[in-house]
């Protein structure tokens, strides 16, 4: 690994090492762990837009921030500043940007590459590329060892946005939080945000700041809880302790937490349920009619629970700058939203706030030579990796937890993998799944835009290593602590292979 360039085949050829797709969060954090565990090596971060960022800086609408707390969204390796518990869109931005510039990442990335397709040659045990140019639409290839897709698994081009009748009809401008408009100005407006997860629970607040009122406008209700902005732990031991003893003793502190919560909502969900309620109730007030908009069909956790610090959205409601509807739509009118009860909720400005479009991987063809992988017809290895996928491993967070916190076990381990191949000069690693074991969905998560995409995304098998398992603790197992060889993992070289042809002929 420490040369930039390889024999392969018997020539000689300029190969990347490892090509990481996507220079966000998780691209950006995956390429560190790289450059520290191979600083000598050929690595290449791809980014389709003409940013460092990812989603911190695509994302542009009112009052933008994490969903997780911000010391397990933040790097392990680089502490985030501050006490802010869930932190605005811009400073995640410029976190991730300025990591990228001590690491010298920012200096790797290619910019305006998009990934349309990847072709495997197990002749030669390299991946081929094939990039378009997103500004003038020409094309290019690279070759690499290995792959690390940090692509995300949504559209950057669109949100979700349901057909609602009568569209055309409306009078004034509708949003859809993904393409923000940098002109739209909603001050003195009527707002109607339809939506009723993280992105809806976000915007209300702050358009209520400047709008003359904001109406939630929700199908489903979700499950809302309110946390401190300030972690008053963490203010405290900062003057305890030393800045990197303080980050990590809390750090460790709020991975227990939520794995505490998220498995007392799964073994006592009505209790869970219960309190989230009596919260509510306290915040609203008695006379509120809180199981009327706070009363999700389903448990606490079976979809993801929407944070608000210090309570910004129930404060909203509490001033009357902001209200909620829950009900189905039947159209848009002129003059704002029709429901099936036939109320109407006036607006000068809709925000549909629906969610996103799955786009599992980037959405990059997949060949191994030469042949399509339908990655729904493979299995998901340690969540991963694919079967009869070499070389190749595709970040994907948590549903229950932060997102940054299992990414970076999943480039802790793609790194560790490229190690132990390095060492042991093998070439290729892939899964390989029993034959007749049965499949199941790729997430026990029963998040609307997953349900849609289901058709298009991997299986989970019925045992391990072909679990999904959303676990922290299991995960650190099994990807930093268990040997890099196991069960359902092959690893072979290119001699191995001809030596084992020529004894078949």
């Amino acid at each position: 690994m420490q040369g930039a360039r390889r024999v392969y085949d018997g020539r000689m050829s300029d190969i990347f090492d490892m090509v990481i797709v996507g220079a966000g969060l998780s691209g950006i954090g995956a390429a560190c762990r790289y450059v520290t565990e191979f600083p000598e090596g050929k690595l290449a971060v791809l980014e389709a837009r003409d940013a460092i960022g990812g989603t911190w800086d695509l994302f542009r609408y009112p009052g933008i921030r994490s969903d997780s707390d911000m010391l397990t969204l933040g790097y392990d390796f680089r502490p985030w500043p501050g006490t802010k518990t869930l932190a605005d869109g811009p400073a995640i931005r410029d976190y991730v940007r300025d990591t990228a510039a001590e690491y010298g990442i920012d200096r790797r990335v290619q910019f305006h590459s998009r990934v349309g397709r990847i072709d495997f040659d197990t002749s030669r045990d390299v991946w081929t590329m094939t990039i378009t140019d997103e500004r003038d639409g020409s094309t290019r290839t690279i070759e690499t060892r290995f792959i690390l897709s940090c692509a995300g698994y949504y559209r950057y081009d669109k949100g979700h946005d349901p057909h609602f009748e009568g569209r055309e009809d409306f009078a004034g401008p509708i949003v859809h939080p993904q393409l923000w408009p940098e002109d739209l100005d909603y001050s003195g407006k009527r707002v109607a945000v339809i939506g009723s997860g993280a992105t809806a629970v976000t915007l209300v607040p702050e358009l209520a700041k400047t709008a003359a009122h904001v109406v939630q406008v929700q199908r489903t209700p979700s499950y809302v809880a309110s946390i401190p902005s300030q972690d008053r732990v963490l203010k405290l031991t900062s003057k305890l302790m030393s800045p990197d003893r303080s980050y990590r003793f809390n750090r460790w502190k709020n991975i227990k937490m939520s794995a505490f919560q998220y498995h007392s909502a799964q073994k006592r969900p009505e209790k869970v349920k219960k309190f989230l309620r009596k919260q509510i109730v306290k915040a609203l007030g008695r006379d509120y009619p809180v199981d009327v908009h706070f009363n999700p069909p389903y448990n606490p956790w079976d979809q993801r629970l929407c944070a608000v610090p210090d309570g910004d959205f129930f404060e909203a409601i509490k001033a009357g700058k902001a209200s909620m509807v829950t009900g189905h739509i039947e159209r848009f009118e002129a003059d704002g939203i029709r429901m099936k009860d036939g109320s109407l909720v006036e607006a000068d400005i809709i925000v549909t706030a629906t969610g996103l479009e799955i786009k599992f991987g980037g959405g990059a063809q997949i060949h191994v030579d030469g042949e399509r992988v339908d990655l729904a017809d493979t299995v998901g290895y340690k969540g991963l990796m694919f079967s009869g996928v070499p070389n190749l491993v595709s970040v994907f967070g948590y549903t229950n937890a932060s997102w940054t916190l299992r990414a970076d076990l999943m480039s802790r381990y793609a790194v560790r993998m490229l190690r132990y191949m390095d060492e042991n000069g093998l070439t290729r690693a892939v899964p390989v799944a029993p034959e007749g074991m049965s499949r199941d969905r790729w997430l026990d998560f029963d998040a609307g835009y997953l349900a849609r995409a289901e058709d298009q995304m991997p299986k989970q098998g019925d045992r391990m290593p072909w679990r999904n398992v959303q676990n922290y603790k299991h995960d650190q197992k099994i990807l930093i602590e268990d040997p890099v060889p196991g069960e359902g993992l092959e690893f072979s070289t290119l001699s191995e292979r001809a030596k084992l042809a020529e004894a078949a002929e």
